[in-house]
């Protein structure tokens, strides 16, 4: 094989670079999150999300849908332990909750080297979600969330600090077992969900005209209503809106967040109409917001269908599916066996002689 030939060979797979992106900016968005309280643990997390993944990646050079379902899942991994963690043992030592956090991580970085093999095979395949793998995941889901319960369940968090960091340690532990033992499971359902997010992007590319039409006319509706509630505001004698101090005057910038508000529903209550006009003015923005949403929805559904084929008449025919209140049933079913069926009976000593 030729040097360039061997070069082509080793590059990552078209989607790969776009999977890590999302995967980078996804574990940055986590770490900014859980960073309310300071410390080095965003750090730990980053890190260790940092080195999973350039681990998985050789272990799986090729599976850009894994890489996207791993990131995935040490996104959920990581909310988890920081939430439950804080809750369970609140005064654990830092040293120990960064370990406690990168031992499972390490443990199943490991037991996926040692079944490559095997793994390597799902981790670059391209078939669709199996329900079928349901109960395989649910086993060591339950195992996992039952170590969660009885931590939360004992007393744990009246322990000092050294008792608490020890008894998050074998926790963790415990955890990481599970996922070591269960190691081809937890592959087999970050895999699946990365098929799941790749088809939902491959639907969401079908329904970007109807989503831009509909984000275009709720903007419109809000510039509309917003600039009505200003010019109104501003011709009357006084204020027609009132706010957590009293009544108000309100500004455009006001006037828009009413005009949000209004149609979507939300009502937060910082700012409500006193005057009948206007009080008319909102319940008519909130009947075209109304008709938006089913305008909305019956182009988001007709979008969704977009590129799938209708089924000729005469197969529906064929089938023995006529007439417009006939069932649907067989809308995507195709006759192969009726189109051979034809010449077979005009054969000699066929079924036609």
């Amino acid at each position: 094989m030729t040097g360039p030939a061997r070069s082509r060979g080793k590059r990552p797979p078209k989607g790969f670079a776009t999977a890590l992106g999302m995967s980078c900016a996804l574990m940055l968005l986590v770490a900014g999150g859980i960073a309310d309280r300071g410390g080095a643990f965003p750090l730990v997390v980053l890190g260790g999300a940092a080195v999973a993944m350039g681990l998985l990646y050789l272990i799986f050079p090729h599976g850009p849908q894994f890489a996207l379902g791993a990131a995935n899942g040490l996104a959920m991994y990581a909310c988890l332990f920081a939430v439950l963690g804080r809750a369970g043992f609140p005064e654990a030592p830092p040293l120990a909750r960064g370990a406690g956090f990168l031992l499972p991580i390490l443990l199943f970085v490991l037991a996926c080297w040692f079944r490559r093999g095997l793994l390597r095979t799902w981790a670059q395949g391209e078939a669709a979600a199996n329900i079928a793998h349901l109960p395989r995941f649910a086993r060591w889901l339950l195992a996992t969330g039952a170590v969660g319960v009885v931590s939360l369940a004992m007393p744990i968090n009246r322990l000092d600090p050294a008792g608490q960091g020890l008894a998050l340690l074998a926790a963790m532990a415990v955890i990481a077992l599970i996922g070591a033992v269960s190691v081809a499971d937890v592959v087999r359902l970050l895999v699946d969900i990365a098929v799941i997010f790749r088809a939902v992007t491959l639907r969401l590319s079908r329904l970007a005209v109807p989503i831009a039409a509909f984000s275009s006319l709720w903007a419109l509706l809000v510039v509309i209503f917003g600039s009505l509630y200003r010019i109104a505001d501003g011709l009357s004698t006084g204020p027609l809106f009132h706010g957590p101090a009293g009544p108000i005057r309100i500004d455009f910038s006001d006037a828009l967040h009413f005009s949000v508000v209004t149609l979507s529903s939300v009502g937060y209550g910082d700012i409500q109409p006193v005057d009948d006009g206007v009080r008319l003015l909102a319940s008519l923005q909130m009947l075209f917001a109304q008709l938006l949403l089913l305008f909305g929805f019956y182009e988001i559904m007709r979008g969704s269908r977009a590129g799938v084929p209708d089924e000729p008449r005469h197969a529906r025919k064929d089938a023995g599916v006529e007439g417009p209140g006939a069932s649907r049933t067989h809308h995507y079913t195709d006759a192969p066996h009726l189109t051979h069926a034809a010449p077979q009976a005009s054969r000699p000593g066929g079924a036609g002689d």
